[in-house]
């Protein structure tokens, strides 16, 4: 049996990591700002993720959602009072696709409608409504297109009144910080009169926060920078720093019922050691204000790199955009300087996503290699 071939795969195998560095199988060691698609949130192999992990698995790794597993609600309780969401129900699963999923799976049952709006360039998984509200149509199949979805332009408030005032909409799903779209986001004043249309049409407002979630931005979901309540909010990647794990946030006018959503791996006992570990070190490390103040420096640093068009994002969600694509140069950087870094549906923008441990040293390493490969342009 051979593997089924989807993945475009660079010569690299990791075998080993700690914090922002991976080596691979030849010994070769690379810093990784990339982060596996922004999954590694605490560092690779943190002590205390890796000894968390361990010492559940020595007690009980899984049983099923059928009995009592008092780790879930040790987890409900953190991750409450870190991310501000006390007054929110969550309901954990395995990723950020089965996330989003039964997000809006939730939405459509609350309102008993079944149109979904979506935005330009959003992405939101590989699942059937999913995908369906993701704006690529090479991963979108027939069987998907059958959903009802709605795609706009960010940032246009009329379009939006316009499509939820036909009255079909059950759910609104949107990114706070868009990832691999290209890290456009919304203005302030975009999701906060997004938010009253959502309230005045009986649309369900749902953040994506599976890849801007857990601190990435610089807080704990990146709309908190614009003074809403979401009333899901879909979480996943760096909330387990590897480990399978998402879930959603659920506000408490969306009421719960016996078989409305399941799961089988969602929420087992490593998941919530690995999630209640992450929340530890994210506190513990201070990292979400580490995360803010490197990427502060880290915009300051690469507006200067020469064809640079902008810096996008916020926290260690960035991306640098060129006047060039970036294909190249992403790979002079693996190969050339042994850097990790990501791409995205915008050709001139290179994605960068490292741990949120990661400081100057790591800015700077990145900002001298490109100076360097820059130059030679």
């Amino acid at each position: 049996m051979k593997l089924f071939d989807v993945y475009p795969l660079y010569d690299v195998e990791p075998v080993s990591a700690q914090d922002c560095l991976v080596v691979d199988k030849n010994g070769v060691e690379y810093l990784d700002l990339y982060g596996g698609h922004a999954v590694i949130s605490i560092g690779h192999t943190h002590p205390h993720y890796v000894h968390t992990l361990k010492t559940q698995l020595d007690k009980i790794g899984f049983y099923s959602n059928a009995v009592q597993n008092s780790l879930q609600q040790k987890l409900a309780t953190k991750l409450g009072v870190q991310s501000g969401c006390e007054d929110y129900d969550v309901f954990l699963c395995s990723s950020g696709a089965e996330a989003n999923e039964n997000a809006l799976k939730l939405a459509s049952f609350h309102t008993r409608k079944s149109r979904v709006i979506a935005f330009d360039n959003g992405f939101h998984g590989r699942t059937s409504a999913a995908v369906a509200a993701t704006d690529n149509p090479k991963i979108n199949a027939p069987l998907n297109q059958q959903q009802e979805v709605t795609f706009l332009p960010l940032n246009d408030i009329e379009a939006v009144e316009t499509e939820l005032s036909i009255g079909d909409v059950c759910a609104v799903i949107i990114e706070p910080i868009q990832g691999v779209g290209g890290l456009d986001q919304g203005t302030t004043e975009f999701f906060q009169e997004l938010e009253k249309a959502c309230n005045q049409y009986d649309a369900v407002l749902i953040l994506d926060e599976v890849q801007s979630g857990f601190g990435r931005s610089g807080k704990f979901f990146a709309y908190q920078y614009h003074g809403i309540t979401p009333d899901i909010i879909s979480i996943a990647k760096g909330m387990g720093n590897g480990f399978p794990v998402g879930g959603i946030l659920i506000a408490p006018h969306i009421e719960a019922s016996y078989g409305l959503l399941g799961t089988t791996f969602g929420g087992n006992h490593l998941a919530c050691a690995a999630t209640t570990a992450v929340l530890d070190v994210l506190e513990k490390e201070d990292l979400i204000t580490n995360a803010k103040l490197t990427g502060d420096y880290f915009i300051s640093e690469a507006a200067n790199l020469s064809g640079v068009k902008q810096v996008k994002g916020r926290g260690l969600m960035l991306g640098i955009e060129f006047d060039f694509e970036v294909g190249e140069l992403r790979k002079k950087l693996i190969y050339d300087y042994h850097i990790f870094t990501g791409g995205s549906k915008n050709k001139n923008l290179l994605r960068i996503l490292p741990p949120l441990t990661a400081g100057k040293e790591e800015v700077d390493r990145l900002i001298k290699a490109l100076r360097e490969l820059l130059d030679k342009k």
